[in-house]
């Protein structure tokens, strides 16, 4: 069970700075019941505002025992009911509002995509999501020729039904892009090969809880690959833009 420091009636405002802690107390209480949390995963949460702990005038972050018990009915939920961020953030909302509210459920271990589309775990998307040959042309303005080499390259890589995800697409789209810049898929091949070595990287992390006996741990699995490829895109470009010297604001 989730333990916290509560601190004795009567001390106001000072009492309640005493009961803030950091982001190492928080992993190691949350540890007890989530042995599989990590700083990164309270990170991604924060960052997807599910929580909002303090910050210090250096900038360190200090949580509340109600931002750790938030943490914790989050984790809950993911592990138990394997409900989708969004769906969490508003359950959580609207109990905080005082609503009364029902849990929502899951038929089965889910996971999302980075866009945010569940599918089952360890399955393909479902045929209805892929697009054909024609399809992906139209959607990134290309002919066959691009097409057959952006395959040859392994930029892009069809279903074992010939079909294209929705990731194929977007990956067309922004090929075709860079395309009309001059760039070819021949210089890409350093971009798909430092993506490889992204994934890889994850499946470093993920995969000792895929091969657990406990199949909720093998669910978490994939929220946590999830998660790690979402803060590997954004590390991506925050050192691309860092690199050209590009300021976005």
């Amino acid at each position: 069970m989730l333990r916290t420091t509560t601190g004795g009636a009567g001390h106001g405002t000072a009492d309640a700075a005493d009961q803030l802690v950091s982001i190492g107390t928080v992993l190691h209480q949350l540890r007890e019941e989530f042995p599989e949390v990590t700083i990164s995963k309270i990170r991604f949460l924060e960052s997807e505002g599910l929580v909002e702990p303090q910050r210090t005038a250096s900038g360190y972050r200090k949580f509340s025992p109600r931002d750790v018990e938030r943490l914790a009915r989050i984790l809950r939920m993911q592990r138990d009911h394997y409900l989708p961020l969004k769906v969490i953030r508003e359950h959580l909302d609207a109990v905080e509002r005082g609503e009364q509210v029902r849990l929502p459920s899951a038929p089965g271990p889910q996971r999302e995509s980075l866009d945010g589309n569940p599918w089952e775990a360890g399955e393909d998307r479902p045929t209805a999501a892929r697009v054909g040959r024609a399809e992906l042309l139209a959607a990134a303005g290309a002919g066959e020729e691009e097409l057959a080499a952006w395959e040859s390259y392994g930029l892009i890589t069809p279903a074992s039904d010939g079909g294209y995800d929705a990731e194929a697409v977007t990956v067309a789209k922004l090929v075709a892009e860079l395309g009309r810049f001059g760039l070819e898929p021949r210089h890409l091949r350093a971009v798909k090969a430092a993506a490889d070595r992204e994934a890889g990287l994850v499946e470093q992390v993920v995969a000792p809880l895929r091969r657990h006996r406990n199949p909720q741990t093998r669910a978490h699995a994939e929220a946590t690959a999830k998660e790690l490829a979402a803060l590997s895109v954004r590390l991506h470009a925050a050192l691309v833009q860092t690199a050209l010297g590009i300021r976005l604001y």
